[in-house]
């Protein structure tokens, strides 16, 4: 991967800078302001949140869409999940076919957020765009709404920059990211001869740091399921059976920590790792970023982005028992735990999957019964950095920023990527995005640099000008 420092010799301007520039200048305000109008939406769309928001921030993301009047046909669709059983949530998908031979460039973001979590872990209200310095707060303003606006935006500034507009243009801004993307294969398959593209932009990542930008070309994997954990039939009073009887969270904290190596690194057999070259990237870079309180020390071996990127990492993300409050002296007989793991680029998620189970029966202590949750899968993702359409995005970020973008690889997972390179085997696809390493993105005061927003949208302006001129791909 490229070097973020690299000195590279100016790339040739896109055909119309100076205009799309002009226009991006004057259209950025409306842009942030629709925005926060995005943020004030509580468009969280896991189950026991009011679909209505979602339904809501849906209309208002094709309003925006069609006031722009580049496109043929605007409309919001929801299709059915996987298994049929309901509608998933509302997505926008918006249309204008090439016209004589030019390419053409889906727009990929999403529409829905985490949720909140407690507003007393908030500097500022949620959902109440707040900007304070360079930065906007709230949820969505990062993740991924800011991805949606830099689509307006960015088609917005080409339609005021350029005459001829001849590229074809879909964009797909989905309704349920958030929650396992649960009807995105079926919303494929229904439109596909509209999503059928050149180049896919999804606009779901991130940048090296506010001042550079980057492309993400490679994504772990993630498995996640449920374990419950049992060894007595009932519970029992503590001090009349502790020390005999194996409680349930006694063989849950044995069995979890065998998933572990002494320095944190994931020991279990059968996960991979994968060969992937880094930038330069220090331990006080990384304890900054990460939070690490003072004392702590960074876990696994190998370089800090290796571990990020291209290792296999598993989290306990969550553990049904009594908490604190409702502790009594009880012998538990059930426990249930949510594992989450990362899979390294270049190995299937199912195979981590049977690895990881194969490893906890393996080591279940006492004879504890292990009862595994059907698994939620996505697959890693790694882009052909080779192409004509990789080309023109690095030399329209270098354009925007005015600096050479980085390659880099992201930890976390976007499990549809896979579908869409199944679904266009012959598109290009480009991952980028808005945040930056302080973004934090589904946690507490979320957060967009304004600065980066406004370089991202430039960027992508300038990739669809410099595609308009290319004519037939």
């Amino acid at each position: 991967m490229s070097d973020p420092r690299s000195d590279a010799s100016a790339p040739p301007a896109s055909p119309n800078a100076a205009a799309v520039r002009d226009a991006v200048d004057a259209g950025f305000p409306a842009a942030v302001a629709d925005l926060a109008g995005l943020v004030r939406i509580p468009s969280v769309s896991w189950p026991a949140f009011d679909a209505a928001h979602v339904h809501e921030s849906a209309d208002r993301v094709a309003g925006l869409l069609r006031g722009i009047g580049v496109f043929d046909t605007v409309e919001v669709h929801r299709a059915p999940v996987e298994d049929g059983s309901e509608l998933g949530q509302p997505a926008v998908l918006a249309h204008r076919p090439a016209r004589a031979g030019h390419p053409t460039v889906l727009l990929y973001a999403h529409h829905d957020v985490q949720p909140p979590g407690r507003d007393e872990d908030w500097d500022s209200p949620p959902f109440e765009p707040t900007q304070r310095g360079d930065r906007l707060h709230g949820r969505g303003a990062a993740d991924d709404k800011a991805g949606v606006m830099a689509h307006v935006g960015a088609i917005r500034a080409l339609a005021e920059s350029v005459d001829d507009l001849g590229l074809g243009l879909s964009v797909f801004i989905e309704g349920e990211e958030e929650w396992a993307s649960r009807s995105f294969s079926n919303f494929l398959a229904e439109h596909r001869e509209v999503l059928a593209a050149d180049a896919i932009i999804v606009a779901d990542s991130g940048n090296w740091d506010v001042s550079t930008p980057a492309l993400t070309v490679a994504l772990r994997g993630a498995v996640a399921f449920n374990l419950r954990v049992e060894t007595l039939a009932h519970a029992s009073h503590s001090g009349m059976f502790g020390g005999a009887a194996p409680d349930a969270m006694l063989a849950t904290i044995r069995l979890l920590d065998t998933l572990w190596a002494e320095d944190g690194s994931v020991a279990v057999d059968g996960l991979t790792s994968a060969p992937l070259d880094a930038p330069s990237y220090s331990e006080e870079q990384f304890r900054a970023e990460a939070g690490l309180l003072p004392g702590v020390d960074p876990i696994g071996t190998g370089a800090l982005l290796s571990r990020l990127w291209a290792q296999p990492a598993i989290t306990i993300t969550g553990i049904d028992a009594p908490d604190v409050a409702n502790a009594s002296n009880t012998l538990l007989p059930s426990v249930r735990v949510r594992v989450s793991a990362r899979v390294a680029p270049g190995q299937d998620a199912g195979e981590a999957f049977a690895a990881i189970r194969a490893h906890l029966e393996a080591n279940a202590p006492f004879g504890a019964r292990l009862t595994f949750e059907e698994p939620d899968t996505g697959q890693a993702f790694l882009v052909d950095a080779g192409g004509w359409a990789v080309s023109e995005m690095r030399a329209a970020l270098a354009e925007a920023w005015g600096v050479e973008p980085v390659d880099m690889g992201v930890g976390g997972s976007i499990p549809f990527i896979a579908e869409l390179v199944r679904e266009f085997p012959a598109a290009q696809v480009l991952v980028t995005g808005v945040e930056d390493p302080d973004s934090r993105a589904h946690s507490p005061n979320e957060s967009l640099h304004l600065g980066v927003f406004k370089r991202a949208l430039l960027g992508e302006a300038l990739f669809l000008d410099r595609l308009n001129a290319r004519g037939a791909a």
